[in-house]
């Protein structure tokens, strides 16, 4: 990793090549990973009880400008601007590329080139070049400024264009680290840690002094901790309510373990969940709805072949999106059931929309997000500001619990999204090339991206 702040290299054995691959507003309970009083959540959506069931598909790495690129009624761009003020055309790159760009705190606050006394505020978007990529001397010129061709892209646009697309989409967190990232898809916060373990991505293996911290004015590092944990997480206010959850991930062994996102929560490691609640490989989610045993909540990691990150050699991702998305369309769940896609970081890619400054770790670069039901809206692209607690808050709103941590108590809901006044609307299968059968059969992924 090229880091700029020598203390970042001593952060973070993340490389280039498959890389991630008390704050304000927040009081010391919250810091300490407890849960807000419910009387502080903002209100109940108005799905009436017909959302039973929510599927969370985390994919890999991607600006909302990569990968959406041109979509009709979102905010796109076709060129982007470097720190000398230079206009660059966006070129098209395909998610199959071997290689990889810069994308952690330093690339971030180089990306965004604010000004301020606090590293990433007033974000320009305009030093993406100033980002390392890990094609060397085979590299496009300026490689951050491209997007993935529409012909690889053809599932997800069919989805947008049959329900919702969010173009003003964050990352809750500023760093763009899928460790973080995913710690924030759970538990609406990540322990004020930044970057990337040194060792183990969890409780397996780790260390003292394992990952670095950032304090309120993103002060990097700030100090160090263990990465094994005991915040509250979603999966623990869901097992209070009696509401069944399930996350759908590759083994700790298969895919270096680094999208398992739960397994840097001490308690739930080390007990019972564990063995109950944790399910690999992903693709028992396809008998799971076939069998009639989908959980309230479930989230779905992918595989590296699967997950649009960039090096990983592959541009089946859509497929894999496409193929849960039917799955659960062509069920008996598809009535009962929203389903959230989104990429966990922009992966370095450019983009041309600043993030706004909201707390000491957020806001991050836009991210895709992709809003399925039968009661969301059709072909609607929602300018409303999203972020990783928008998704936390329409669970907890779904299922009466209280809010985490600074993310979802701020987030927006996606109320405008859905309309549940209308009757279900009939499922469309997504056409695709690959289906089901083919992830089922897929050989298990073992290569490990985001670790050196």
């Amino acid at each position: 990793m090229h880091h700029r702040i020598a203390t970042l290299v001593a952060a973070s054995t993340c490389a280039i090549i498959f890389a991630g691959c008390g704050a304000n507003g927040q009081s010391d309970y919250q810091n300490a990973g407890g849960a807000l009083p419910s009387g502080q959540r903002m209100h109940h959506h108005a799905s009436s009880g017909k959302i039973q069931h929510i599927v969370i598909v985390v994919q890999e790495n991607r600006s909302f400008n990569n990968l959406f690129y041109g979509f009709p009624g979102a905010k796109t761009s076709t060129y982007g601007y470097t720190s000398s003020g230079q206009q660059v055309t966006l070129q098209p790159v395909g998610l199959e590329t071997t290689w990889d760009v810069e994308h952690d705190s330093s690339g971030f606050f180089a990306a965004c080139n604010g000004s301020g006394s606090i590293p990433g505020t007033n974000c320009k978007n305009n030093g993406f070049n100033n980002e390392y990529a890990g094609c060397r001397r085979s590299c496009p010129t300026y490689p951050e400024y491209a997007y993935v061709p529409h012909t690889e892209t053809l599932p997800l646009f069919a989805i947008g264009k049959q329900y919702v697309l969010a173009d003003q989409m964050y990352a809750s967190n500023f760093d763009a680290s899928s460790f973080i990232s995913h710690q924030y898809i759970i538990a609406g916060q990540a322990q004020s840690a930044v970057n990337y373990p040194w060792s183990s991505w969890g409780c397996p293996g780790g260390k003292q002094d394992d990952i670095a911290m950032v304090d309120q004015q993103r002060n990097i590092p700030s100090g160090y901790e263990v990465v094994c944990w005991d915040p509250t997480t979603l999966g623990d206010e869901l097992d209070t309510a009696g509401v069944s959850w399930g996350f759908y991930t590759s083994a700790v062994n298969g895919d270096g373990g680094i999208w398992s996102a739960y397994q840097a929560i001490n308690h739930i490691y080390n007990g019972q969940d564990w063995q109950k609640d944790i399910i690999t490989p992903q693709t028992n989610f396809f008998s799971d709805v076939s069998n009639g045993k989908l959980r309230g909540v479930s989230w779905i990691t992918p595989t590296c072949a699967n997950s649009d990150h960039a090096g990983c050699g592959s541009n089946t991702g859509p497929a894999w999106v496409a193929s849960i998305v039917n799955a659960v369309g062509e069920s008996s769940y598809w009535n009962s059931t929203a389903i959230f896609i989104l990429w966990d970081d922009y992966g370095g890619w450019y983009d041309p929309e600043p993030p706004p400054y909201m707390d000491y770790d957020g806001l991050g670069m836009r991210i895709p997000m992709l809003i399925v039901s039968a009661y969301a809206k059709k072909h609607y692209v929602t300018h409303t500001q999203y972020e990783h607690g928008t998704i936390l808050k329409f669970v907890e709103e779904t299922f009466g619990l209280p809010a985490m941590a600074a993310s979802d108590s701020r987030a927006n809901p996606p109320d405008d999204s859905f309309n549940f006044n209308q009757g279900p609307r009939k499922f469309k299968k997504i056409k695709s090339a690959l289906g089901k059968e083919y992830f089922v059969h897929q050989p298990l992924d073992l290569r490990p991206p985001d670790t050196e």
